[in-house]
């Protein structure tokens, strides 16, 4: 975990951030990973390689930095790309499907 201080900056496209093989009851398709690094307590940096998962959201307001994926929930899908903003409700049960590894990052209703 990070923590970003007041009145300081981070390269959030260069930020190394720790991968692991998410639980196998989210994965869909391929063997994806994911990862994070808090910046704060409400925001953060998130990562997801390509392969397709299953999440239930948190409430957040999120920017693509990198890479392209389709996040689908009932009734909708939002296409992600660089510069892409979207917005997801909590509870919302969503899948992933990660054509190049998506890195965005999130602003969570704690902000």
């Amino acid at each position: 975990m990070s923590t970003l201080e007041p009145q300081t900056v981070q390269d959030a496209a260069s930020l190394v951030i720790p991968l692991s093989p998410l639980p196998v009851d989210h994965v869909v398709d391929g063997a994806p990973e994911a990862g994070y690094v808090e910046l704060t307590d409400a925001v953060g940096v998130w990562e997801h390689t390509p392969g397709t998962s299953s999440d239930v959201e948190a409430d957040e307001v999120f920017v693509v930095l990198s890479g392209r994926a389709t996040v689908r929930w009932a009734g909708g899908e939002l296409t992600l790309v660089p510069g892409t903003v979207g917005r997801l409700s909590a509870g919302t049960a969503t899948v992933w499907t990660v054509t190049e590894t998506l890195r965005k990052v999130y602003v969570t209703s704690g902000a």
